[in-house]
């Protein structure tokens, strides 16, 4: 749609050739002192302007931006194009689908739904690693994928042809955030517009979009503002409709100095987000800047980005530069394509400029020099622990997971197998590397004991070995977080080259994987002559895919599992993503670590947590030596010269040739056609939601809140994957339960990730995290409950039950539910099931200390109502134990257009006792008040496409 253009801001900007239609900041004053991201969002301003949701005012108050203010000014954000991941969405397809049917069904045109802006799928989240260790692996793996996922990519297929705008990546191809910067990111976008003659310009513009992953973020290494947001927001943005957000604080986040030999781009970014999470930048940008920017490579630039939602902030952007566009010609994108984005950003101020400095709300830095190695656990990605100290951590943080005895023991094992000699190698002796490995200083080398229960294991393949807490049992290379890094890639392959040229192995109770985010990783490891180092240790490759930082490690050995489980081992997975979230990685794993590839290689040969590199030997070479970290660790130099020599951009251009052809097994999948799909009422994967059930033409009038019981009372950092597990799904659940009603065996389960297209079974999940604890239950259960229950006040006493359960019977009596938490509930992946799943169970308010910003907007886009405690107040301080029963008055003042500051709740005890406070009301924008009056985005854009 063609812009207002108040300020005159409209002109053409000539690039080899072509002309392009561009909106000049430079007609704005005051856009010069302007942050990098601001000015990115103030050019999407001046080219939506529209005269009613952007305005000249929207336009002066972010060019006069204050950084000390509070935001409190509502822009419109209009993304550019939208990005998917499939388990995210298969179900905005499925919502689309819905939509075009209740579009029809109400006298529309279904036609109507249909993406405004690209959108793109990259299946990179259903494989599973049920096959490792072998050459394979991959194979079987895939094969198990489509035979697991065949009803998901039909559904995917049809959508494709079904909606304009709409491509899907095909499984095998790699990770979304990793494919994303490689090849789908534009930087500066340049596409045909239309005009208001009916014609249309060749316009070029910032490249910008949100996505349906929280790691949608990785993409602002490359200079693109974007970040992750729930499904139902990302349909409606593929919908036309904008992104409503208040004007946010930036932070200036200047890095100086060099990383040091030995330390990884891992360590930097757990270091920043071990710092940013502690400095609070929830719904802040932070942004890089500094001469220091310059020597950031790109790969360090994504890796950093990719963090954002572990430290809190929106978006977490470097500025483009020279090192963007190496990037850009590296990575294959066309001269035309690399000549537009050098000429626009310098155009429009955007290019680099190390000598200005912009405005910021505050700023922060990090002397590079200063950063050592580190791992991050045992349960969430901003604890980051000095290498140094990881012994000692784990001995601590063991003792919140078992009661068991103390012993100084280290674990050992009984492993024949670390014994064997290997076969004499061509490759090239390993560097002398005393002085290039991690900075290891042990403090207390784990003198305080740790909690002990060894048990031994007998397997036919694997030999006789002794487990104890704190064994690594997953050892897994994954995730976008350094799968796009070749200098951390690469460096696991060196040090793999480096063992076993020193005869070490990997631990036999040790499950191994090696996961790309791209084809790319397997050509330079080809090229390389890396790969047998790697298989030799086990890290074959098992797919290309999120895998272990989504929940898709797979079984343990039986053998192993059943041991874990019997003597109820707290035993431990290393990974090198940036997920490591209580019950997200394994159900057999309680203790998770972040650490960068090298670091999870070491942890495979050394077997345990409990272990001190240092001081510690991993083993023994031929001639009977101790073997420490540091003699194979690879030097930078070794690093950086397999880096030069075996990365070329023949590579990606071969790799992304033909992205949307898919192979043999995508091609031959048969497909269903029309614009209307054909829902199969025999399917367990995908359903028509019944969101738009009885809905009218306009909205039902907000009503207060009365009578309600608490569903859930939980604690503090109450995840997404605590509320809307993606892991396995566990035999005798509300969710087993259903999938056996309907004739599927439990090695058909799947998981809830890949069953997100069926309502009945994420209904079923929610809340239903292994480790989420209710504390409901423990008031009057010995030891307290972990897992999906509630007490259900529909029965005498309120006995214990199923959340799922408790809630079809409140409903079935009319009773509406609410949920009660601590801080930072919600953070974690943007998971829209989390808000789907709590609205369609019932809840009609969430009532917590504080909110991560993503779960907060979903939780209004499906109709629930987000209140804080006052300030310095809790469930707690205020002496509620979820036995109450609730009235909130006040809301319904959003009848009369206006969002109330606060409302007054009323918790009614048993006794007769009454506890009264005025909560914060979370609605934060004019748009997100539409939202919630017309019961959820969805239903709101729904109505709008009727009436237009």
């Amino acid at each position: 749609m063609a812009s207002t253009d108040s300020f005159g801001a409209r002109g053409q900007l000539d690039v080899g050739g072509n002309g392009y239609e561009i909106f000049r900041l430079s007609a704005v004053e005051g856009s010069e002192r302007l942050p990098f991201s601001l000015k990115v969002l103030l050019e999407n301003l001046l080219r939506t302007e529209d005269g009613r949701g952007v305005t000249a005012d929207h336009i002066n108050a972010l060019a006069k931006w204050d950084p000390a203010a509070d935001p409190n000014t509502e822009i419109q954000f209009t993304p550019a194009r939208v990005i998917m991941q499939d388990f995210t969405g298969v179900p905005c397809v499925v919502d689309l689908a819905t939509m075009r049917e209740a579009v029809t069904e109400m006298g529309g045109d279904p036609a109507k739904v249909n993406p405004l802006a690209p959108a793109e799928l990259v299946i990179d989240h259903s494989v599973m690693i049920d096959f490792f260790g072998t050459e394979d692996a991959f194979e079987r793996n895939i094969e198990f994928e489509y035979g697991r996922n065949k009803e998901r990519y039909q559904f995917l297929r049809w959508g494709q042809g079904a909606f304009d705008e709409f491509k899907v990546v095909p499984p095998g191809t790699g990770i979304v955030h990793q494919v994303n910067i490689e090849h789908l990111a534009r930087t500066v976008m340049a596409r045909d517009v239309p005009t208001a003659d009916g014609g249309s310009v060749l316009s070029a513009y910032p490249d910008t979009l949100v996505g349906t992953d929280s790691h949608t973020t990785m993409v602002n290494g490359l200079g693109v503002l974007g970040w992750g947001v729930g499904g139902i927001e990302a349909e409606a943005a593929m919908l036309g409709q904008p992104v409503s957000m208040l004007i946010p604080q930036v932070l200036g986040f200047k890095l100086t100095g060099e990383i040091p030999t030995g330390v990884t781009a891992t360590d930097v970014v757990l270091t920043i987000t071990e710092m940013l999470r502690r400095q609070g930048v929830v719904g802040k940008f932070v942004e890089f800047y500094g001469a220091g920017v310059a020597e950031v490579p790109l790969a360090n630039r994504a890796t950093i980005g990719n963090m954002s939602p572990e430290f809190g902030s929106t978006a977490a952007i470097f500025p483009i530069d020279s090192e963007t566009v190496r990037y850009l010609k590296l990575t294959g994108r066309s001269a035309e394509q690399i000549a537009l984005v050098e000429a626009y950003a310098k155009e429009q101020g955007l290019w680099h400029d190390p000598d200005h400095e912009p405005v910021y709300s505050e700023t922060i830095e990090l002397d590079l020099s200063t950063v050592v190695p580190s791992i991050a656990g045992p349960k969430r990605p901003q604890d980051r622990i000095a290498l140094s100290e990881a012994k000692p951590a784990f001995r601590q943080a063991v003792r919140d997971y078992t009661d068991d005895a103390v012993s100084d023991s280290p674990l050992t094992g009984l492993d024949e197998a670390s014994d064997e000699s290997f076969p004499a190698s061509d490759a090239p002796a390993p560097s002398s590397a005393a002085d290039t490995a991690p900075v290891v200083h042990s403090a207390a080398n784990g003198r305080e004991g740790r909690p002990s229960k060894p048990v031994t294991v007998r397997s036919d393949s694997r030999g006789e070995f002794v487990l104890d807490h704190g064994a690594v049992v997953i050892a897994s290379i994954t995730s976008c977080t350094n799968t796009s890094n070749p200098s951390v890639m690469l460096g696991a392959a060196l040090l793999a080259r480096n063992a076993v040229d020193k005869g070490l192995s990997v631990k036999p109770w040790v499950k191994t994987s090696m996961a790309p985010g791209s084809q790319v990783v397997t050509d330079y490891y080809e090229k390389a002559g890396l790969w047998p180092y790697l298989n030799k240790l086990g890290y074959n490759l098992v797919g290309y895919g999120c895998t272990t930082c989504i929940g898709n490690s797979g079984p343990l050995p039986e053998e192993i599992s059943e041991v874990v489980n019997d003597s109820d081992l707290a035993v431990a997975s290393v990974l090198s993503g940036n997920r490591n979230f209580e019950g997200r990685i394994n159900p057999d794993v309680k203790m998770n670590y972040l650490a960068s590839p090298p670091l999870v290689i070491a942890y495979a040969l050394a077997g345990t947590m409990d272990f001190d590199f240092e001081n510690q030997p991993l083993g023994n070479d031929g001639d009977g030596n101790d073997v420490f970290l540091r003699d194979i660790w690879p030097s930078t130099e070794d690093i950086n010269s397999v880096v030069d020599s075996s990365i070329t951009s023949q590579m990606f251009t071969k790799s992304y040739s033909d992205v949307f052809r898919g192979d043999d097994r995508w091609r031959e999948l048969p497909t269903p056609e029309g614009q209307v799909f054909e829902w199969d009422q025999q399917s367990t994967y995908v359903r028509k939601p019944p969101y738009f059930e009885g809905m009218s033409s306009e909205p039902a009038p907000v009503t207060d809140i009365s009578g309600a019981r608490v569903l859930a009372l939980l604690g503090d950092s109450v995840t997404t994957d605590h509320i809307s597990p993606a892991g396995a799904i566990k035999p005798g659940t509300p969710a087993a339960q259903y999938l056996d009603e309907n004739g599927i065996d439990k090695k058909d389960y799947n998981s809830f990730g890949s069953r997100r297209g069926n309502h009945e079974v994420m209904i079923r999940g929610t809340f239903a995290n292994i480790r989420l604890r209710n504390l409901l239950l423990d008031a009057v259960v010995d030891g307290g409950v972990s897992g999906g229950y509630t007490r259900d006040f529909t029965a005498d006493g309120g006995p214990q039950a199923f959340i799922y359960d408790a809630a079809q019977n409140y409903a079935a009596q009319n009773t509406p539910l609410v949920v009660l938490g601590g801080k930072e509930y919600g953070s974690g992946s943007s998971r829209d099931w989390a808000a789907k799943g709590t609205a369609l169970l019932g809840v009609q308010a969430v009532i917590v200390e504080s909110f991560e910003r993503i779960h907060r907007s979903n939780l209004i886009g499906m109709g629930v109502v987000p209140l804080q405690f006052p300030a310095g107040e809790s469930a707690s301080s205020l002496a509620l134990d979820g036995t109450e029963t609730f009235d909130i008055a006040g809301i319904t003042e959003l009848n009369d257009g206006k969002t109330p500051a606060s409302v007054h709740v009323t918790a009614t005890k048993s006794s007769g006792e009454a506890v009264e406070f005025d909560a914060k009301v979370r609605i934060d924008t004019p748009g997100e008040a539409d939202y919630y009056r017309n019961g959820g985005i969805l239903q709101y854009v729904l109505r709008g496409m009727l009436t237009s």
